[in-house]
């Protein structure tokens, strides 16, 4: 709870994915993938409830084993094309029939599993301070939109027009990427049928980019273990 407001924080976890099979339970520095966020919001004391949302139920096992209330979602909000804004809206809905009072939701991705507490509780206290509807974490763009092409017919040309790709990095404009780490917002202000859950008046938390990864591939599971080993 922070300042009278009650706060839940959701991981969504679907059963399918194509890029690893049960890409959830997959392990990272020996626990399943899904325990991180978990243990972390578990771990984070503004937190009020710890909430997996999922088709599975291996998945659903393995959130109540590591302390997580489980959400079942319908096979259509579990599909690779669903929007987790849909999923989020829906599990509010399930929240608020059973009488759930609380006032902020908080998204977890487990595919970004080395968020700290603190930064969680950072991120919560800036929505509430600063008076924002949303606030989602950012780190330093991998490349910088003023070195990317476009390749049209075999001819390169910037992405964007008039960009000097060769500018030294010093001179570029600053530009920064969402990375999936910490989302937070008042889900009774999320307008309806909007794919985005970053809206109305948005804050932006930045960190390092080598605190962050998203992991999405076998190739980023064996960065990520060899980052925990060195």
């Amino acid at each position: 709870m922070i300042e009278g407001r009650r706060v839940i924080a959701v991981t969504p976890a679907r059963g399918g994915s194509k890029s690893v099979h049960y890409k959830n339970l997959y392990l990272l520095g020996g626990r399943p993938l899904l325990a991180w966020p978990i243990e972390c919001a578990l771990k984070t004391p503004e937190i009020d409830r710890v909430i997996v949302s999922t088709d599975d139920e291996r998945i659903a096992a393995t959130a109540r084993e590591f302390g997580a209330e489980v959400y079942r979602r319908p096979a259509e909000l579990a599909t690779d094309t669903a929007l987790v804004a849909d999923t989020l809206r829906h599990l509010w809905g399930q929240l608020r029939s059973e009488g759930e009072q609380a006032e902020i939701l908080v998204l977890l991705e487990a595919t970004s599993p080395f968020r700290t507490p603190e930064l969680v509780s950072r991120c919560l206290h800036r929505l509430v301070d600063e008076g924002l509807d949303s606030i989602a974490t950012f780190h330093d763009a991998e490349i910088n939109p003023e070195r990317a092409w476009r390749i049209s017919e075999g001819m390169p040309e910037p992405f964007i027009p008039g960009a000097v790709p060769w500018k030294p990095r010093q001179l570029l404009t600053p530009a920064y990427q969402l990375n999936g780490a910490v989302y937070a917002f008042f889900p009774d202000r999320l307008p309806a049928g909007i794919p985005n859950i970053l809206f109305g008046k948005m804050g932006a938390e930045i960190v390092p980019a080598d605190s962050v990864i998203d992991i999405d591939t076998l190739k980023d599971f064996v960065i990520a273990n060899a980052i925990l080993q060195s």
